[in-house]
């Protein structure tokens, strides 16, 4: 039996969290459950006031893929450095001058949808950048 998990953060902002993993991993919005159109729409029907309806949110690869992640508001700040991180591969096939490229390029665009860099690596022949998302928590680009 093979094994399903997902990727769980903390968050201040769960919507605007899992709109910039959409973006970066090309993920889409979990699907409101059946018999509703909306999430809005959900929630309303379950009596969720307004004020909660960013309390969680999940993100999922469309082609089944990838682990779906999974966002919860929580009210204190991070505060210190990930146990666990996501490694993001953008530069499968690649090596040499032309993965890096790919890398930093990658990089770039990641940094445009809000993310910020904290440095890049090379270690016995690998190139990464590590990045830290919208709410701070670390990843890589390799």
């Amino acid at each position: 039996m093979a094994l399903t998990f997902q990727v769980t953060f903390d968050a201040a902002d769960p919507r605007a969290l899992g709109d910039f993993w959409c973006r970066v991993l090309g993920y889409v919005r979990e699907e409101p459950p059946g018999g509703f159109v909306t999430w809005e729409e959900a929630l309303t029907a379950w009596g969720l006031p307004e004020e909660r309806w960013n309390d969680k949110n999940a993100v999922r690869d469309p082609d089944g893929a990838g682990p779906r992640i999974f966002i919860q508001k929580v009210p204190e700040p991070k505060a210190a450095k990930n146990r666990m991180h996501l490694d993001v591969n953008v530069s499968d096939g690649l090596s040499g001058a032309e993965r890096i490229a790919q890398v930093r390029a990658e990089a770039e665009r990641v940094v445009a949808l809000g993310a910020s860099v904290v440095g890049e690596m090379t270690e016995l022949g690998e190139f990464w950048i590590v990045l830290r998302d919208p709410e701070g928590n670390e990843f890589c680009l390799q």
